[in-house]
């Protein structure tokens, strides 16, 4: 049987090694594939059988520590404490760099400014150059020779030891050392803005409760929240964040729920109130019996989702990573042939110019800028959409939202309210309104949909549930119970015509169920739903977006869908339509659709799980608190708020917008660079500069997504 393991990576700043870990592990036995998400440092390996799992782990950690010595690796159980560490540094520069290294730049930066700046002897000046060298590019040199042994050639530590050993071996002295200290500082700003970087976007998701006040005969204790179970009685004070769900059982507090759903406007909450993990109690004290072990609470689906969203790459994601691959050798073979062709085509041409040309080549041959930057752009941009209540379950998903064509919306719960309220009640015969009413709330006092509730809450008499038998659901038509000596029909006219029940069929526009006893009509219920306030204007903004048509599906009939879509402003209605019959239409709707483009369907993640299976995108409504919602879709809209959609795609864009800004200012520099180089107009600080300094601006770019204005 398959298994899934985790490890995490400390202090991983390098993609291109981060893709070659990846590449080793996947091609081990017994391994189907292993993924590095990039921006938390996560390892994920599905390993094909659990007895190899330790072997496999055991085999993971030599590849990482071959590759990458420096990198630190825990098992994912021992997270708690790494985050811890993680806390403990977050902010402290010396440790991100370290302190060895610092010391060694610093004497390494004044032997070379003494030889800069004293007047020496040639061979004491060199020897000077030589040691100042060694002290600040030592490290370099020596990751070089080691992953030479281990095969890996085309990395940046290769390039910068043949440039930087190549303008020695051309006199270039003080410029192979000031290259190698340029490139060495250039590293340790990018390692810092990595990291800065990361710890921005975990900061939008520290929502993680740190302890639970669990009561104990008379007192309370602080206990870790994973040590709580179900039914024990906790007390959260004003300020603390609510670590567990559960059910208010004394006391009423205004609570902030900004963490999981991105509303600013706190939520009251009162006795016998349901209130999630993530929530911060802002004045009362609540007593809440828990009804949610941690590991299943809100909370932390929501920190696996968003912790693991950079596991699903994104097909610029997986192009840049190739694309890196060839782009380096393919500069390197460019620098060598620079190097040998033209002393030998060119009359005059002298082979130390070209040679310190090539060079320039090889310095600016690292793609770091591209292959870091990108996937925290999009780590950016779910980390953005999750602090507005939005949840994104990858890059791949992030990006898909650029490219809908088709939105496709359920109507209850979705576009409307999902509260049905009884408006009319028509009568035949001589039964009286009370009567039909009461018949249709026996028959429906056993079923959870919205209309049956509204018929029950109508009716607001006890049920009598020993009085009811043989109760029978029929999918896309109605119930039939036995009520007594009586048998009771309640549903749609598809019921009525299949029992030849004769009706008077109701012209009034809502939700219409025909009641028969002993199958005799006895009279109709119109049920009625609000439209939600966003619901239109939200709409209205998806065609600015880009989108070109919308659709509603429902199970409600023509008279309503139709009002419903024209109030609206949607494309198409279908209505009357089974379970089945969304999933035919969607099908159809493929088929209109663009061959670049995406169809999403929006729903509440419940009843419309094969829809939303089916869908390109599959977006759940007003997910909080529904695992059914956390599971079925792609992306979790938080909140009942359709205008939430309208913000995902806006957060989508920009992050599309801002990663293409990466891509194109990356290779421009470098091309432009490259060219001059060629032609020897670049020396190699301007070639250093395109490598680490356009990394770092590009880094510093990504988090500009964070701040998407919506």
């Amino acid at each position: 049987m398959s298994i899934e393991k985790k490890l995490i990576l400390e202090g991983l700043v390098c993609t291109s090694c981060a893709g070659k870990i990846e590449r080793k592990i996947t091609s081990l036995d017994y391994v189907n594939n292993a993924t590095i998400n990039f921006s938390n440092g996560n390892l994920i390996i599905d390993i094909k059988d659990e007895k190899k799992s330790i072997e496999i782990l055991d085999k993971s950690k030599e590849i990482i520590k071959k590759i990458e010595p420096d990198v630190k690796v825990f098992d994912y159980e021992e997270k708690e404490n790494l985050k811890e560490k993680e806390l403990d540094k977050k902010n402290n520069i010396i440790d991100t760099i370290g302190k060895n290294k610092i010391i060694k730049l610093s004497i390494g930066l004044i032997i070379f400014l003494t030889a800069i700046i004293g007047n020496f002897s040639n061979p004491i000046e060199i020897t000077l150059f030589i040691i100042s060298y060694v002290l600040i590019g030592g490290n370099v040199l020596l990751t070089s020779a080691k992953n030479i042994s281990h095969g890996q050639v085309f990395d940046e530590n290769f390039l910068m030891s043949i440039a930087t050993l190549g303008a020695f071996f051309i006199g270039e002295y003080p410029e192979g050392v000031a290259v190698m200290l340029f490139y060495e500082l250039g590293e340790i700003f990018q390692d810092i803005a990595v990291n800065r970087s990361r710890n921005s976007i975990k900061s939008l998701m520290d929502i993680r409760p740190d302890y639970a006040n669990l009561i104990v005969g008379d007192n309370s204790k602080k206990v870790d929240p994973e040590k709580v179970n179900v039914g024990d009685t906790i007390i959260v004070k004003p300020g603390e964040k609510i670590p567990l769900d559960g059910t208010v059982t004394e006391g009423s507090s205004m609570v902030d729920t900004s963490a999981l759903t991105g509303e600013s406007v706190p939520r009251s909450v009162k006795k016998d109130e349901e209130v999630l993990a993530g929530f911060i109690n802002k004045n009362g004290v609540l007593t809440i019996k828990v009804t949610k072990t941690f590991g299943e609470s809100t909370v932390a689906k929501v920190l696996d989702l968003v912790e693991n969203a950079g596991n699903r790459k994104a097909p610029t994601e997986k192009f840049i990573t190739k694309f890196a691959r060839y782009y380096t050798p393919v500069v390197v073979f460019s620098a060598l042939a620079l190097v040998i062709i033209p002393p030998l085509v060119i009359e005059g041409a002298e082979f130390s110019e070209w040679l310190y040309r090539g060079l320039v080549f090889l310095v600016i041959s690292c793609p770091c800028a591209l292959v870091v930057s990108i996937p925290l752009g999009f780590f950016g941009g779910i980390g953005s959409a999750s602090k507005n209540g939005i949840l994104i379950k990858g890059g791949n998903y992030l990006e898909a939202l650029n490219e809908i064509d088709i939105a496709v919306f359920d109507k209850t719960g979705t576009l409307t309210e999902g509260i049905f309220e009884v408006t009319d009640i028509k009568v035949h015969n001589e039964y009286s309104k009370e009567d039909v009413l009461k018949y249709a709330a026996y028959a429906e006092s056993f079923s959870n949909h919205p209309i049956a509730t509204a018929v029950v809450d109508a009716y607001g008499e006890n049920i009598r549930s020993e009085e009811i038998s043989n109760y029978n659901e029929i999918a896309g038509h109605g119930i039939e119970v036995n009520y007594g000596d009586s048998k009771i029909s309640v549903g749609n006219k598809k019921l009525m015509d299949k029992n030849n029940i004769e009706i008077i069929e109701s012209t009034e526009i809502g939700t219409v169920i025909y009641v028969a006893n002993d199958n005799n009509f006895i009279g109709s219920i119109v049920i009625s739903d609000r439209i939600k306030k966003d619901s239109k204007e939200a709409l209205s903004n998806l065609k600015q977006l880009g989108i070109s048509k919308t659709v509603m599906l429902t199970g409600d009939n023509k008279a309503i869908g139709d009002k419903i879509a024209n109030e609206l402003g949607i494309d198409t209605a279908y209505t009357e339509l089974l379970p089945d019959g969304k999933v035919e239409k969607l099908e159809d709707l493929y088929k209109e659709k663009q061959k670049s483009k995406k169809l999403a369907f929006v729903g509440d993640g419940i009843n419309d799980a094969p829809v939303l299976a089916r869908a390109d995108i599959g977006i759940a409504m007003g997910g909080l608190g529904s695992d059914a919602a956390i599971e079925a879709a792609d992306v979790v809209l938080m909140t009942d708020e359709p205008s939430k959609l309208v913000d995902s795609i806006k957060i989508a864009k920009n992050t599309r917008k801002i990663v293409y800004q990466n891509i194109v200012f990356a290779l421009g520099v470098k091309l432009i660079v490259l060219a001059l180089g060629a032609l020897g107009f670049a020396s190699m600080w301007s070639a250093v500069f395109a490598d680490v300094g356009v990394t770092l601006l590009a880094v510093l770019n990504s988090l500009r997504v964070l701040n998407t204005k919506l």
